[in-house]
């Protein structure tokens, strides 16, 4: 029997919206207030699932303060507080969209949990919109 086992996180961040082969016009139609130039900030929640079997030996599927220190060091500790377009490698060249970014998150976190186990990333950017990935 496959197990689900979430934690939740939360960090804050600036982004702006804007792809530099459309033009000014093409950029404001497509992301609207988003592509302000001057940025904006979310106080984004991430919500981290592993799925799999119940180790006999632990009773855990992964120990939560495991998965509560690798979201800290490898998400919270690199994308809180910052502008995502300016301050993170990830974001240099890839427009930081909600979808971009929980695409981010999932491929940090596949390298460091094992593959026996499934993963997904549901992140909110607002209380009414989220990004999911993986499953």
């Amino acid at each position: 029997m496959k197990v689900t086992v979430s934690r939740k996180a939360h960090f804050n961040a600036a982004h702006r919206l804007h792809n530099p082969e459309l033009s000014e016009e093409e950029n404001a139609s497509a992301f609207g207030l988003c592509n302000n130039p001057y940025y904006h900030g979310h106080n984004y929640e991430l919500i981290v699932s592993v799925c799999g079997e119940i180790d006999p030996k632990t009773g855990y599927v992964v120990d939560m303060k495991w998965l509560k220190e690798l979201i800290k060091t490898e998400i919270e500790d690199r994308f809180d507080h910052k502008n995502l377009n300016e301050q993170t490698e990830e974001f240099k060249t890839l427009n930081p969209t909600a979808e971009n970014i929980a695409v981010v998150i999932w491929n940090i976190l596949r390298h460091c949990i094992s593959h026996s186990l499934s993963l997904k990333v549901t992140l909110y950017e607002t209380p009414r919109n989220f990004v999911e990935v993986g499953g």
